[in-house]
């Protein structure tokens, strides 16, 4: 099983050191037990206070990574 929030904390990390996204402040694996359109996404927030929820329901580790990637 993996450790999805482990994996975003990680991504988070390398993309913040990028100048893209330098303003990105956290990303959220949120799972089925929390209610939410999707069964599993991930809340990306900004500095700015501006916000992305991205679609990972079914995803494996890399390709949540490719969906986050993408969406953002």
């Amino acid at each position: 099983m993996e450790d999805k929030q482990k994996i975003c904390d990680l991504l988070l990390e390398t993309l913040q050191a990028t100048r893209l996204y330098s303003d990105l402040k956290s990303l959220t694996y949120v799972t089925p037990e929390q209610p939410h359109r999707y069964d599993s996404y991930v809340e990306a927030k900004f500095q700015s206070d501006g916000k992305r929820i991205i679609n990972t329901s079914m995803d494996s580790g890399f390709a949540m990574i490719r969906d986050i990637i993408i969406n953002l």
